[in-house]
This record gives structure tokens, C-alpha cells and sequence, in this order.
């Protein structure tokens, strides 16, 4: 089933890797505007992967084993590189602050996800804190279709959005982008980032997220075809973001010219 979903995927998968976008970052500018919008999706990530964690292991008090250990262990390995990884100088950090860095040291303005990240640190709904941040509206149904996904409270769904839409697909993306940018030197920092997500995508995440959707749906045909469905509607976001970030770029460009 993992390979028939792959096959049914594949179409969106292709659009998404060959995806003019990658064409269009070569410039200091468009890589900051890039990251304005993207860091978006680095945040949502960070819960669709929460969820699963809420869904498999316990964390709750009194503590209780959970019901499947594989698929517990698979998401703490997850959730430990992903919230707890290190930096290239060693420092321990999440992605997402890894991401926030490296928009700092390219000059990429971060104060609209910084704010909207402080509304919900004050308490905010999400839906609350978009209504006082502007970004695209795109950005927004990304990140709403993220949320849509989280309040299925299927965990078989939410683990195919996020292998499917995030962690199969990281690496063949930014593997594109990394070829695009230029002076390297200028913005290690979101190197290192983009190259330690296809390290840990494609060596161990990857693997380790198509283990979690074929434990969580097993023999049951509906809830293969829920994964299918949902994974379907998040590379159709994706697209639909990328598209938006393409756009622009090019107006960026258009203005300064």
C-alpha cells in the first residue's frame, strides 16, 4: 500500500520537484522573501509532529505505556531530532530556531513570525494571531490545512500528511534549492539547515515516517484511503505555496528593476 499511495503521489511529486521556484531563488532578495514565507511551514511542522507524538506516546500524568511501542519509538526518534537537534557550532535548537537564524544572518525580516508565534505564546488561536500578522494568503491556507489535518484526530491521517507532504518530500526539494543559491559563504547558516534536513529526511526520518503509516493503517482499506486522500490535498498546499512564493519573487524583481 506504501507503494501504491507513492504511485498515486507521484504526478504532485514531480510537479513539486521540477517546480519553477527553484529557478527563480538566485539572489540574496529572493532568498530572504523565500524564507518569510516558508518559515511558516518550518513552524506548522513543528505540530503536526507534536500531534502525532499526543496521539502515540503518553504524556499524560500518571504515565502509561501506549499502545503500539513501534510506532512510539519511531516518532520520539523524530520528535528528539527535530526539537532537539544541534547547530553547526553545536548549540542545541530546534529547526525551526535553526530556521530563525539563518533568516537573521541572510537579512530576512522575521518580526511577523516572531509576532504571530508570540500571540500564541500568550495564548492566542492560531486563527486569532493570522488576523493580526500579514503574509499571503496562501501561507495561510498551508498552514490552515495543517490545522485541518491535526483536529481529524486520526492519527493515520496526520502520520501521512506529515510523511507524505513533509518528510518523503523534504530532501528532493531542497536538494533543488540548495543548488540555486550562490554565495554560500554569505548564509551558512540556512545551509547547514537545509542540508542537515536531507541528511535526516533521507537517511533516517523518511524511512523511519513510512514504517509509522504502515503500522497505523495496517490491513484497514479506509484508513489507506484517508492517507491518500489527505497527502493528495498537502502536496496540493505545497504547491499552491510554492506558487505563491514564485509569484513574489517575480514581482520583487519586477519592482527593483
Amino acid at each position: 500500500m506504501i507503494n501504491h499511495i507513492l504511485d498515486k503521489l507521484d504526478p504532485l511529486r514531480k510537479e513539486l520537484v521540477n517546480h519553477p521556484l527553484y529557478k527563480e531563488v538566485k539572489t540574496e532578495e529572493d532568498i530572504q522573501l523565500f524564507t518569510q514565507q516558508h518559515v511558516f511551514a518550518v513552524w506548522d511542522f513543528m505540530s503536526l509532529l507534536k500531534a502525532l507524538q499526543l496521539h502515540l506516546t503518553c504524556v499524560s500524568l500518571p504515565w502509561t505505556p501506549s499502545s503500539n511501542p513501534t510506532t512510539r519509538r519511531f516518532i520520539n526518534e523524530i520528535v528528539f531530532g527535530e526539537e532537539s537537534d544541534v547547530d553547526q557550532h553545536g548549540v542545541t535548537m530546534s529547526h525551526y530556531e535553526m530556521y530563525l537564524e539563518a533568516m537573521q544572518q541572510l537579512g530576512a525580516d522575521t518580526s511577523q513570525m516572531e509576532h504571530f508565534c508570540g500571540l500564541i505564546q500568550e495564548g492566542a488561536s492560531f486563527e486569532k494571531a493570522f488576523q493580526q500578522i500579514k503574509i499571503p494568503e496562501a501561507v495561510k491556507d498551508f498552514v490552515s490545512f495543517t490545522f485541518e489535518v491535526i483536529a481529524t484526530q486520526k492519527p493515520h491521517v496526520i502520520a501521512a500528511v506529515f510523511t507524505f507532504g513533509r518528510e518523503d518530500l523534504i530532501p528532493d526539494m531542497f536538494i533543488e534549492i540548495v543548488k540555486g543559491i550562490g554565495d554560500k559563504q554569505a548564509i551558512d547558516k540556512l545551509i547547514y539547515y537545509l542540508e542537515r534536513h536531507i541528511e535526516l529526511d533521507g537517511d533516517e526520518h523518511g524511512p523511519i515516517s513510512l514504517k509509522m503509516v504502515e503500522e497505523l493503517c495496517g490491513q484497514d482499506q479506509v484508513k489507506w484511503d484517508e492517507a491518500l486522500i489527505y497527502s493528495k490535498k498537502a502536496l496540493q498546499h505545497r504547491i499552491g505555496l510554492w506558487n505563491s512564493i514564485a509569484s513574489g519573487i517575480k514581482e520583487q524583481k519586477s519592482v527593483l528593476v
